[in-house]
């Protein structure tokens, strides 16, 4: 392992440090520091040359400073002739904006794809894309890992009873009948309608939630008004409890006052994005599950040019033991 080297971003500093300790290396030396006129400035403080180099940063909030600081990131360890360089993204911003439904706006997420491959990565390793296909945006290779096996884990250590797994809109469909399968529960689905970029409206439900413990996954919780109204909702029609995961707690805007006030026993989220001790206090029923070990493993493997795609049958034999 003495060819490799990861280093880290400022939005990616705990975790970070919890994947240099899986895999068994300091973390890299370097410094990121902002001009008085708000540029940024990143150095890598050792050597590089030749090193198989991965570099982790969520682009997250401030998502335009997170994303510059990993194209400066990516560029400097180019430039000091690193031999291979994986942008190592457990959320990748500007995902949302994947197509034009309307005319005369861009598909921003194809031209952030751009920017990192034209700074000088080779490779990218991502956690849960908000749509898959963006790995098409890349022309260099993408492993776009899943938040799914960590989650389950947790909710099947709970042994949760008349389990009932509601999808908060229709695109989420297949991401709860995959936890469903998961964790044995039945699926059910709630009609969405977007008002707004900040409200929606929920009226009906297809399928039974009276008397059972219902379980709603989504990637993303940025403002919570999907997952808050869909709470409301099914507690209204007789759910006894509530529970929410995500992938990426965005929690932005009023999300932190609408989970707080939100029927939900307990929201559990994985530390792709930082969640602030403020927001964490402020909510008061957040749980926060570290995906350090996946991605370790999933460097580990990159750098060993092992399989990455094993990883989840490696995770499928743990939690059937």
């Amino acid at each position: 392992m003495g060819n490799l080297k990861i280093f880290s971003g400022l939005a990616s500093l705990v975790l970070s440090r919890k994947v240099s300790d899986y895999v068994g290396i300091p973390l890299g030396a370097a410094s990121t520091r902002m001009f008085p006129d708000g540029e940024t400035h990143v150095k890598i403080d050792e050597d590089v040359r030749g090193r198989d180099v991965f570099i982790i940063q969520s682009t997250c909030q401030p998502v335009n400073d997170n994303l510059m600081e990993l194209l400066i990131f990516i560029d400097s360890a180019r430039r000091a002739s690193a031999e291979r360089i994986t942008a190592v993204i457990p959320y990748f911003g500007y995902a949302r904006q994947d197509r034009k439904d309307e005319g005369r706006v861009p598909i921003t997420a194809k031209l952030a794809a751009n920017m990192i491959t034209a700074a000088g990565a080779d490779r990218v390793l991502t956690i849960d894309l908000h749509a898959a296909q963006i790995q098409g945006f890349f022309d260099i290779p993408v492993d776009n890992l899943s938040a799914e096996p960590v989650l389950s884990r947790y909710y099947s250590q709970l042994n949760l009873k008349d389990l009932v797994l509601v999808s908060p809109d229709v695109g989420n469909v297949k991401c709860a009948r995959v936890f469903a399968q998961r964790l044995g529960g039945d699926l059910a689905i709630i009609d969405k309608r977007r008002i707004s970029g900040s409200d929606i409206e929920m009226e009906n439900l297809i399928g039974d939630v009276e008397g059972k413990t219902v379980l709603m996954m989504d990637d993303i919780i940025s403002t919570a008004g999907t997952v808050c109204s869909a709470a409301k909702l099914v507690r209204k029609l007789g759910a006894k409890r509530v529970l929410v995961g995500a992938s990426h707690a965005v929690l932005c805007g009023p999300a932190a006052e609408r989970l707080a006030e939100a029927p939900i026993e307990e929201l559990v989220v994985t530390d792709t994005v930082p969640v602030s001790s403020e927001k964490h206090d402020s909510i008061g029923i957040v749980k926060v599950l570290s995906l350090s070990a996946l991605l370790g493993e999933a460097i580990h493997r990159i750098h060993n040019n092992e399989s990455v795609s094993s990883l989840f049958l490696m995770y499928d034999n743990n939690r059937h033991q």
